[in-house]
């Protein structure tokens, strides 16, 4: 048994069961929209699932907005503009983008449809800042939450009250016209008003939950950012219609199918990991341990199954992303163990500011940094794992995939 290749097998069946093509196509389909269709896509699957849109609208689609992460683009498309711009920090492009969104739908009328197709990514790359608040005040708040360990949920609450789309004020621009949501979930729950920040739904949270965020992670910003978050967002919205085609939950099951075909007996343990990517990485290693010592959970060979998304709290100066951080930090609790890998995936195939999409630790690995002269300890002290992972073929490099919905985690015990 070849088990880092079961595991690549894993990896590969399982993205590709989540990829939003047949899922878009069969929502536009059911609904016979005829004429006047108009798209606005985001997100990293943007260009996928604009792709999909156009081939389902045929004659229907007027024009389209596609504004997705950059080098995510596979190249034109017909009626539809492509702007790439910049993710997980909002740059000018995404400002561009958002604009040419917003004359698209300027001036629309009851008899028209915006299909505005959203997936993970797209709270970034749809950006318009409120009057008096500037990109580079949203990217520095952005940056000081993700330096601090806020969530993807406490994240959009703070953004959607700095922005002129999100949290449900796109749908207000759209007005009369309808707007029928099509969503590739990133978020656990699948709250969708947290969604890409909700910019097509009531947004359910408020500016007191705001100056919580801020007050937990002791936050200090400038009386015209504090200022501009007290406007509330809306509440209500009778032009929105919203349809969710893809999930975390259906990574996980497809991850499942995949394992029981080659061999595994498989176990979902949760769909909702949400902790910081070093706690968890420690705590997939005991469950390995305790099945190769006792059997338990459920006895080898085996695959325990997870989904969600970690947090990552930088003190360092390396160059990471939680899937890598998460697998790295597993790799001691593992040691000796044979026939033992644990991996961790964002489905998007891109994880934190680097071009792998996650890592694999197998039960030889911490021996193997020994050996080198490597210090586990020093790269995760630096966050620095993806250089170690590199250096050791512990990085898993799909290149971006279409799709996004979550990060995978799996140990395998042969």
């Amino acid at each position: 048994m070849d088990i880092r290749q079961d595991a690549q097998i894993i990896i590969s069946e399982s993205i590709k069961a989540v990829l939003p093509d047949a899922a878009v196509r069969k929502a536009l389909t059911k609904r016979s929209i005829t004429k006047n269709a108009y798209v606005v896509a985001i997100g990293k699957a943007a260009w996928r699932m604009a792709s999909s849109a156009q081939q389902a609208l045929g004659d229907a689609l007027v024009s389209g907005v596609v504004i997705t992460k950059y080098e995510h683009s596979e190249g034109a498309i017909p009626r539809m503009e492509i702007i790439e711009a910049g993710h997980p920090i909002p740059d000018e492009n995404g400002i561009l983008g958002t604009r040419k969104a917003l004359d698209l739908v300027s001036g629309l009328t009851s008899d028209d449809t915006v299909i505005f197709l959203i997936s993970g990514g797209g709270s970034a790359l749809f950006e318009l800042p409120l009057p008096g608040v500037s990109l580079q005040d949203i990217a520095g708040v952005t940056r000081q939450l993700l330096c601090c360990g806020a969530n993807i949920v406490e994240i959009n609450t703070v953004r959607k009250h700095l922005s002129a789309v999100k949290g449900g004020r796109f749908a207000q621009r759209c007005a009369p016209a309808c707007v029928l949501s099509i969503v590739l979930s990133d978020v656990l729950g699948d709250s969708l008003d947290s969604i890409a920040s909700g910019p097509a739904y009531p947004d359910a949270s408020t500016c007191g939950d705001v100056m919580q965020i801020l007050g937990k992670y002791n936050l200090t910003l400038p009386e015209h950012l504090r200022h501009a978050l007290l406007q509330e967002t809306p509440k209500h919205l009778d032009n929105a219609e919203t349809e969710i085609t893809g999930n975390v939950a259906e990574i996980c099951s497809a991850a499942m199918i995949c394992a029981e075909n080659l061999g595994y007996t498989p176990l979902l343990l949760t769909t909702t990991l949400d902790c910081e990517a070093r706690g968890a990485g420690e705590c997939l290693a005991a469950i390995a341990r305790e099945i190769k010592r006792s059997g338990k959970p459920i006895p080898a060979p085996c695959a325990i199954i997870l989904g969600g998304e970690t947090i990552v709290r930088v003190i360092g100066s390396g160059k990471g992303g939680r899937n890598q951080e998460l697998a790295l930090a597993s790799a001691k609790g593992i040691d000796g163990l044979d026939n033992v890998v644990i991996f961790s995936v964002g489905s998007d195939g891109t994880d934190g500011p680097t071009d792998a999409a996650g890592g694999m630790v197998t039960g030889d690995y911490a021996g193997r940094c020994r050996d080198a002269g490597l210090s586990i300890d020093a790269y995760l002290h630096d966050n620095n794992a993806y250089e170690l992972l590199k250096r050791t073929d512990g990085l898993i490099i799909t290149g971006a995939t279409g799709t996004n919905v979550n990060d995978l985690s799996v140990i395998l015990c042969g």
